[in-house]
This record gives structure tokens, C-alpha cells and sequence, in this order.
């Protein structure tokens, strides 16, 4: 989906890194060593295949990828994480919970709406793609009608053609900017924080997991860029 080689291996590393932590935390150790319980496994395994979702979708063999299954997946994503949150039984917990979760809900309706704008039936334009023949028929994205697969440079970039999807794609990048800064700003105050003492030590609990947190607000910067390139 990207053109440009150097911007494809940027986007790879800012979307495998999480991958990876988030696959890692998801087999850490249970409650007894400190590691997450079921709910937070979940939570991470989600990140970490949409984090894996993100790196096939920007190198053009991850176009092959059938659509369907992904917009099903992170429909389901999102609805699970607002779902968990409105599970909390007290009132004052579960606004809480919903906002801690939005950030999430939005990530993976953001891709359920990108695998679904890709096979929206003359929505997507292709640019500068490498001949797909065999593909026809298929079901995958880089099957659908609307494509434009001429061309023999190789690489792929794709662009939305309507009104309506461009605005919605230049919304979402907006909202993820919005995201993944916040998120970089609560990772240097957690690294900053996490080993205060004395005088400067927090009053209150603050968040330690200063990687973690790195790792959403690469995640949130990499979908950004990666719906500008949409529009």
C-alpha cells in the first residue's frame, strides 16, 4: 500500500515493536508474578494481531490479505473493550474504565473501517501497482473493484477517491495524531515518575508501564500516517 520503501520499513518497525510486546505480554506470567489476567491477555493479543494487521497492510503482498475476516475481527475488537468497560459494577469505575478504553475502541474501529474502505466496490484507487493478474475474483483487497492494477514498478500506493471516505480518513488520522502524542506524554511522565523518591515521589499511584505505553502511541503515529496516505 505504500510507495515509498523507506516509509514502509518506518511504519514495519512502529508497528512490530508493539506486536512484539504486546505478544509478549500476553504470555507473561499470571497474577502470581505479576504478570495481566485473562482480561488483559485478551486486551494485548487483540493489540498484538492488530498491531501485525497494520504491518502486512502497508507492504503490497498484504493486500492479498482477505478483508472480510478483518473487519468481522476488529468490529468485535472494539465492541469487546467498550463491552469490559461497561462490565464494571460500580458506576463511578465504569466512566472511568470507558475512558481508559475509548482510545482502544477507536484503534480498532479505525481498522475495521480501513479493511472495510478496501473492498468498498469503487472507493480505492490504485497508483503505480504491479500487475495482480491471477487475483481476479477473489475476495481480498487487492481483488476488489476500483483497483487500477497496471503498471510494473512494483509497489502499490492506494488512495480513497470519495468525498465522504477521505474526510473520514482525514478525521481518523487526526484523532489517532491526537492518541498517539497523548500517549508518548504519559510514557516520558511514567519513565520520568516511576523512580521518583522523597520530595518528588507522586502522591498518588501513577502509571509505570512507561514501554507499554511507548508502544500505543507508536502504534496510534503509525495508523495516523498511514490514513493520510489514504486521503
Amino acid at each position: 500500500m505504500i510507495a515509498a520503501t523507506g516509509l514502509r520499513w518506518i511504519l514495519t518497525l512502529l508497528f512490530v515493536v508493539p506486536a512484539l510486546h504486546a505478544m509478549w505480554r500476553t504470555g507473561a506470567p499470571g497474577r502470581a508474578g505479576g504478570g495481566p489476567g485473562a482480561v488483559e491477555r485478551i486486551a494485548h493479543l487483540l493489540h498484538a494481531v492488530m498491531a501485525i494487521a497494520m504491518a502486512a497492510m502497508v507492504w503490497p503482498w498484504g493486500m492479498n490479505l482477505p478483508a472480510g475476516p478483518q473487519v468481522a475481527l476488529f468490529t468485535l475488537g472494539a465492541m469487546w473493550f467498550a463491552g469490559v468497560a461497561l462490565a464494571r459494577p460500580a458506576s463511578a469505575s465504569r466512566a472511568r474504565a470507558l475512558r481508559g478504553a475509548l482510545p482502544h475502541v477507536v484503534m480498532m474501529g479505525a481498522m475495521a473501517w480501513m479493511a472495510a474502505a478496501m473492498v468498498s466496490s469503487g472507493s480505492m484507487a490504485g497508483h503505480g501497482s504491479h500487475s495482480m493478474a491471477g487475483h481476479g475474483g477473489s475476495h481480498d483487497m487487492a481483488g476488489m473493484a476500483g483497483m487500477d492494477m497496471s503498471g510494473g514498478s512494483g509497489t502499490m500506493t492506494m488512495a480513497l477517491t470519495d468525498t465522504g471516505p477521505r474526510l473520514t480518513a482525514g478525521l481518523l488520522a487526526a484523532v489517532l495524531l491526537v492518541l498517539g502524542v497523548r500517549w508518548l506524554a504519559r510514557s516520558f511522565d511514567a519513565a520520568r515518575l516511576a523512580g521518583a523518591t522523597g520530595p518528588r515521589r507522586p502522591a498518588a499511584p501513577v502509571e509505570r508501564d512507561a514501554f507499554g505505553l511507548a508502544c500505543h502511541s507508536a502504534m496510534a503515529l503509525g495508523m495516523a500516517v498511514t490514513f493520510v496516505v489514504l486521503v
